[in-house]
């Protein structure tokens, strides 16, 4: 699927999440890419057989045409947020991805927009890569912290950049505040212990950072 509703633990069509649901606004999510830089040990990409009878796990990347046509195809009036955030990192289509947020954007001025990241795009394309994230595209930009410290950082997502991997995602979370009005770190409970996750928000507080702990899926 390219635009999905996540509703209690499963990936459905928005047709599925109006049949569910008749009324209220809700998110949609886009779908871009399989590709990640990263390879959690927690994450679902690691735990299930990626084949195609995965919803989200994509036969081939959509253009940028064929998600505005999925998007257009959308009943408006019941859309609050649109999320960037499927099996791979978004930020594998930087330029596309921005492309589409500009078209949101002057298509549904009322929607807001989220990103959720590795936060590892200034390792990926060798620039500081913040600020093409301002310029009200983005509303939230969620980057996944995951750990207190690089060592602990890099057992659990096995970035492809090493060790300099969790430094850089700090540091590009701090910039990200100069662009966008909302910049959440996320941790996974179930994954780290509670001593874990009041370091990783005594880290946050010190940069001024926002930390949220997200309920983990195995599922």
């Amino acid at each position: 699927m390219i635009i999905y509703v996540y509703d209690q633990g499963e990936y459905i069509t928005f047709a599925e999440s109006l049949k569910r649901q008749p009324q209220g606004k809700r998110s949609i999510y886009v779908n871009l890419t399989n590709r990640c830089t990263c390879n959690c040990t927690f994450c679902l990409r690691s735990l299930k057989h990626m084949d195609e009878s995965m919803t989200l796990w994509l036969k081939q990347e959509p253009t940028v045409a064929e998600v505005q046509q999925e998007l257009a195809a959308l009943p408006w009036q019941y859309i609050q947020e649109v999320v960037f955030c499927g099996f791979g990192e978004p930020t594998c289509r930087l330029d596309d991805m921005k492309v589409l947020l500009a078209y949101i954007k002057q298509n549904h001025a009322g929607v807001t927009t989220r990103i959720n990241t590795n936060g590892l795009s200034d390792l990926a394309y060798g620039r500081d890569t913040a600020p093409d994230f301002g310029k009200g595209l983005v509303d939230t930009i969620s980057i996944s912290m995951n750990a207190s410290n690089k060592e602990r950082y890099l057992e659990l997502t096995r970035s492809q950049f090493g060790l300099p991997s969790y430094d850089t995602m700090l540091d590009f979370a701090q910039r990200c505040k100069q662009y966008v009005p909302q910049v959440v770190l996320t941790v996974v409970d179930h994954v780290e212990d509670s001593e874990e996750i009041k370091k990783c928000r005594a880290i946050c507080q010190k940069r001024g950072l926002q930390l949220r702990v997200r309920v983990y899926e195995d599922k």
